[in-house]
């Protein structure tokens, strides 16, 4: 991956994550992603937003953790947070379970768009356990050092913020509880918002009235989980 001072990446993750950076597993998966590159694979998304979820969401702003698993892998979808698509692309099925169930919880109006960078930079660390893939091949990089890398992410802001909410929607997210200190912050679980599982206990979840239940509790400001009309990033 090359020293932390090359990446380009907001200064308080930088400052946490400095070691992590300098040890062998992360030059390995910067060598792997250079030989994927001369190969003529692509790789989604592209460099310059590999970090967005860490560079939208400052480690001293971060409120709420979402843990997806794999950016999108189709041509122009992924934009380094979990979930979210660029404004021009067609909302994915996952995410349109996420606005039908804050709907239900906050009366919350459908977007017209699949961007959430308006979470983000309000302190929703969108955050995926692997931050690269290969175009058209699911989990490709899941194995390369990523998860690692995510695991440790997760912990320094676990141990670094006085009070979050991690929402933990699937398997794959809840196996990540046990990174996380849940004596001072909030758990909450759920299924995955896959179509497949959806409507198994994801819809009627409540886990967006809570987390912000759970903020204004601690005397934080509660999340605005109304997206703009039109998308900015």
């Amino acid at each position: 991956m090359g020293s932390v001072d090359q990446v380009k990446l907001e200064a308080g993750w930088k400052e946490a994550l400095r070691e992590e950076f300098e040890k062998p597993y992360m030059q390995d998966l910067g060598d792997f992603l250079r030989s994927e590159k001369t190969a003529g694979k692509e790789v989604y998304p592209p460099g310059s937003l590999i970090f967005n979820a860490l560079n939208s969401t400052p480690l001293e702003r971060v409120k709420v953790v979402v843990i997806g698993q794999d950016p999108y892998h189709g041509p122009g979808q992924a934009h380094g947070l979990c979930f979210s698509v660029l404004p021009e692309v067609k909302t994915p099925p996952s995410l349109l379970n996420i606005y039908k169930e804050l709907k239900r919880d906050l009366n919350i109006d459908i977007a017209a768009h699949g961007c959430l960078q308006h979470w983000a930079e309000q302190g929703v660390l969108l955050l995926n356990t692997s931050l690269t893939v290969e175009r058209g091949v699911a989990g490709s990089h899941a194995g390369k050092g990523w998860q690692r890398f995510t695991d440790k992410v997760i912990e320094v802001v676990s141990q670094h913020q006085p009070r979050l909410v991690f929402l933990l929607w699937g398997a794959h997210a809840q196996s990540k509880e046990k990174l996380i200190d849940t004596s001072k912050h909030l758990v909450l679980k759920s299924v995955h918002p896959s179509p497949l599982s959806a409507h198994r206990g994801f819809i009627g979840n409540g886990h967006f009235s809570r987390s912000n239940k759970f903020l204004v509790q601690h005397g934080l400001s509660p999340i605005d989980w109304r997206l703009p009309e039109h998308a900015v990033v």
